[in-house]
């Protein structure tokens, strides 16, 4: 379902905005209007849809637009033209207590900065927007002390904001944003100003509170291993445009252009890749019916010298290896049950490859990706190094 709707919205900054929406209708790039009209195109016929509960990651080096555009979204910043809706309402044709009433209620905004204020405890803090509400002192109290335990930090209520460190002051300006209950959540930079450790410490913190709560976040940053780990989808920014949503996979697949190539060349793959984009298809043999000479013949065909033994419903019994096969050959065994090695490295389709890549460097033998008993497929060491170079891993069954 969707939640936010964007279309042709464009902001352009300064006096002679008329000839500025001139010019960008006829194509001219935002540097060719700046220089003839001293205007500056914030953004420019954007248009995109966010779907209820999902993490929507807005990326862009400096001056792509990424922040005007998340503060067009409230209307911080009125547009030039286009259309937001928000749950099918317009958000241009609210008047301003309609419109206060969907910043109170609907939206709320985690800023780099934090913006605590530092005369007031952590608890009257994260209280700030309920009381601007007008809510009763018991009820915001209570609320805001529910966000706090949200965030971890249901014992440092009583604290001013410079007894925290920086993770926990962002904690608390996550909080205060939660504290309302809003639908929407618009994420601006929120962890950019964090050291690597306390970044990664709240993007677990994220993910883990969406996934109690299933808010609906509009999250920037200019970090795009950040976008690839916390966003359900990832759109790129450049001079005020787009120039590619998708998911994490296919932004790393499937590049739209140069421009996203060269964004992507430097980025961590084994953060964002699973088990499933590395895993190949298997050679099997399967017990109920083939013996040892199929065995053999299919690792000679395949070049391998050891292959995976599976039931008719592709449910994994394990491994057999060449020379133990070749025994039974000459010892005219019909079956391959004495030989198979049931002890073998398994792992989830779903299994983040920064989590098993270790282990899968030092196996000595393939790694089977398991799902609800069966064989989906494995994984070897040249796989993972492709995918890991940038070159697509095929997997066709």
């Amino acid at each position: 379902m969707t939640k936010v709707k964007v279309e042709n919205l464009t902001k352009i900054f300064g006096k002679r905005f008329t000839k500025a929406s001139s010019l960008l209708a006829q194509g001219k790039s935002k540097t060719e209007i700046l220089k003839e009209t001293g205007a500056t195109v914030g953004v420019n016929k954007v248009n995109f849809s966010v779907e209820t509960g999902e993490i929507f990651v807005i990326i862009g080096l400096s001056g792509s637009g990424k922040s005007t555009l998340i503060r067009l979204l409230n209307r911080l910043i009125e547009p030039t033209s286009g259309k937001i809706w928000i749950d099918n309402q317009e958000l241009a044709g609210m008047d301003k207590k309609e419109l206060l009433e969907v910043r109170r209620k609907k939206m709320s905004m985690v800023f780099q900065n934090f913006g605590l204020f530092p005369n007031r405890t952590v608890l009257q803090n994260v209280e700030y927007g309920l009381e601007v509400q007008g809510l009763p002192k018991d009820t915001r109290e209570q609320k805001a002390k529910e966000a706090l335990e949200l965030v971890g930090l249901e014992n440092y209520g009583q604290q001013l904001p410079s007894q925290l460190s920086g993770g926990m002051q962002q904690r608390v300006g996550l909080a205060r944003a939660l504290a309302n209950d809003p639908d929407i959540l618009l994420m601006d930079e929120a962890f950019s100003a964090l050291d690597p450790l306390n970044r990664k410490d709240m993007q677990d913190q994220l993910l883990d509170l969406q996934d109690k709560m299933q808010k609906t976040i509009i999250f920037i940053t200019h970090d795009l291993n950040e976008a690839l780990r916390i966003g359900d989808h990832i759109m790129i920014m450049r001079d005020g445009s787009i120039v590619q949503i998708g998911t994490p996979e296919e932004i790393l697949t499937e590049p739209a252009d140069e421009y996203v190539e060269r964004f992507i060349e430097d980025v961590d793959r084994s953060r964002v890749y699973t088990a499933s984009n590395v895993m190949i298809r298997p050679e099997i043999v399967y017990i109920e019916k083939d013996g040892p000479r199929v065995a053999l013949k299919r690792m000679r065909e395949a070049g391998t010298s050891s292959i995976f033994v599976v039931r008719r419903n592709r449910e994994l019994v394990g491994i057999v290896h060449a020379p133990e096969v070749l025994q039974l050959v000459k010892d005219h065994a019909t079956s391959l049950e004495s030989v198979v090695h049931k002890d073998i490295p398994t792992t989830s389709p779903s299994t983040p490859l920064t989590d098993i890549i270790e282990d899968i460097s030092t196996a000595t033998m393939p790694t089977a990706v398991v799902e609800d008993g069966k064989l989906r497929g494995i994984i070897i060491r040249g796989s993972v190094l492709a995918a890991l170079a940038g070159n697509e891993v095929s997997f066709n069954g």
